[in-house]
């Protein structure tokens, strides 16, 4: 009797293991419920392989774990909870996804679904179509590798492989990528799309191209609701005929405004400049944009380029968006290989190709130094051609017999003329005044010229005085060496500012204290 209770006593406890462990429920949680049979116009069954199989045709439905499952026929293997279905397939997985397809091969086990032909993938944020469709009911995740495309609301996105995390929202694309609207053809070798907030992520070289904007990037992202776009990893853009590059892209296309960040590099085609810095901001629809820090402007010449540096460069366009002036202000310097110059402030006109100097003035033309409060170069073809300096011209060079000596002119106003970029005519008006070293062609001293006059003429050869003209009220005397007292020999606010000067493009960046 005791035997027999004990053993009764184990059967009970084994009843109560099993209790535990309820069929359908697997280790860690995993469902693996059957796959229940709902409807079928006919069903019988079959034996095949030694596998009983169900055949089941006309308005087919079954049930598995939440999911609804129809077609016009299928063959189900219950105790493999094996599936095959065919024509019509439908797949409701919940009320917002739905899947469908011509055939279909589902194990109840892995609930892995591989649908083929016509297949689309349907949830409330997106369409996918492709010919062959494997989902996974546990991971939530579907892929294709034989080609397909996304759709929702105006983008539509395609591929040669895709993953979509329905979860997430999230689409992995690879190979052959490109996504279409209204605004833009975009074309990758990878992409990361998020079907909610309707985002493309960049990550790999990709190219955006709109009616006239083209971009490229290897990172970032393309918000396509707002049209907003972060360009990083060689990202440039191109806008008719200009070309942005820089270390990241900021670009909104409806408000045309961009911001660039580090190494900046903006080119404009038809009037051969170029912007460098390393922050930009760009407002193509008000038409200006902007350059600080380290900011650099090159007015490109095969010959002689100018390179002009400021605090801030500020760049204005037409309503064809050509560049029409170029404000540099505050610590403007540039260089030429016969001109350079320094002001606190600078304008460029594009149309007539002039440089007016605000705020102290400083000019250079080979030995010459000019300065006055405000100064106008007009230009042709990279060469100056002549100089407007108005309130306290002053032109000063060295002799070059006589490092200690200088040639001056002053006067109110002036007017400077270049021949083959040197200074050959200068036109003085109010209170003119000149020193000048007379000498002989060997630079045998003849004597120091000093006059006044209402108006004078002072023409230039070799880069020294050649004669001057004076008129209204003329008074001028030359002393022989030694006549004229030392004291004498500078004219009034005489500064030599050969330190200052500019000795290369480099240069331009350097602000004396």
């Amino acid at each position: 009797m005791m035997r027999i209770h004990f053993l009764g006593l184990i059967f009970l406890v084994m009843i109560l293991i099993g209790s535990i462990f309820v069929p359908g429920k697997a280790a860690f949680g995993q469902t693996k419920a059957r796959i229940q049979i709902i409807h079928a116009d006919d069903l019988r069954g079959q034996k095949i392989g030694g596998e009983e199989l169900n055949i089941l045709v006309g308005d087919v439905q079954f049930e598995h774990d939440g999911a609804y499952l129809y077609c016009d026929s299928a063959i189900l293997n219950p105790r493999r909870s094996d599936l095959y279905a065919y024509g019509d397939v439908h797949i409701k997985m919940s009320d917002t996804l739905n899947l469908y397809g011509d055939t279909l091969h589902y194990n109840g086990n892995t609930r892995v679904a591989v649908v083929s032909g016509n297949v689309i993938l349907q949830d409330n944020q997106a369409t996918l179509y492709t010919n062959q469709l494997n989902y996974n009911r546990k991971t939530r995740t579907a892929y294709y590798s034989t080609g397909g495309r996304i759709q929702n609301k105006d983008n539509e996105l395609s591929s040669s492989f895709g993953i979509y995390y329905t979860d997430t929202k999230q689409v992995h694309f690879k190979n052959t990528v490109q996504l279409v609207n209204d605004e833009y053809l975009l074309r990758s070798d990878t992409l990361i799309y998020n079907t909610a907030t309707a985002t493309a992520f960049i990550s790999g070289p990709t190219t955006i191209t709109g009616e006239e904007e083209f971009l490229y990037a290897e990172d970032g992202y393309y918000d396509t609701r707002t049209d907003i776009t972060m360009l990083r990893q060689n990202a440039y853009m191109t806008y008719k005929e200009q070309y942005l590059r820089g270390d990241s892209i900021y670009f909104e296309k409806a408000t045309g405004i961009g911001e660039v960040f580090g190494n900046v590099f903006l080119q404009d085609t038809v009037q051969n400049v170029i912007i460098t810095g390393h922050y930009a901001d760009y407002h193509r629809n008000h038409g200006y944009a902007w350059a600080t820090d380290s900011a650099m402007a090159i007015m490109a010449d095969a010959t002689d380029s100018l390179f002009l540096h400021a605090d801030t460069l500020w760049l204005t366009f037409d309503t064809a968006n050509n560049p029409m002036q170029l404000t540099a202000y505050h610590h403007s310097r540039f260089y030429k290989t016969d001109l350079q110059g320094m002001s606190d402030s600078l304008v460029y006109s594009f149309a007539d190709s002039t440089i007016h100097m605000f705020y102290d003035p400083i000019l250079w033309a080979d030995e010459n130094q000019l300065t006055a409060d405000d100064i106008i170069i007009y230009s042709s073809g990279q060469r100056a051609d002549s100089m407007q300096m108005m309130g306290a011209a002053f032109i000063i060079s060295r002799d070059k017999f006589g490092n200690e000596n200088y040639n001056q002119i002053k006067g109110k106003q002036m007017m400077a003329y270049f021949e083959n970029n040197e200074l050959s005519l200068v036109k003085v008006d109010g209170n003119s005044e000149t020193i000048y070293f007379v000498r002989e062609e060997d630079g045998g001293l003849i004597g120091i010229n000093k006059a006044v006059a209402g108006r004078m003429e002072i023409f230039i050869a070799d880069r020294q005085v050649d004669g001057i003209i004076y008129y209204e009220n003329p008074d001028a005397t030359l002393y022989n060496e030694g006549e004229l007292p030392a004291d004498q020999f500078f004219l009034r606010d005489f500064r030599w500012n050969q330190e200052l000067r500019p000795v290369s493009r480099y240069d331009v960046f350097r602000w004396p204290k």
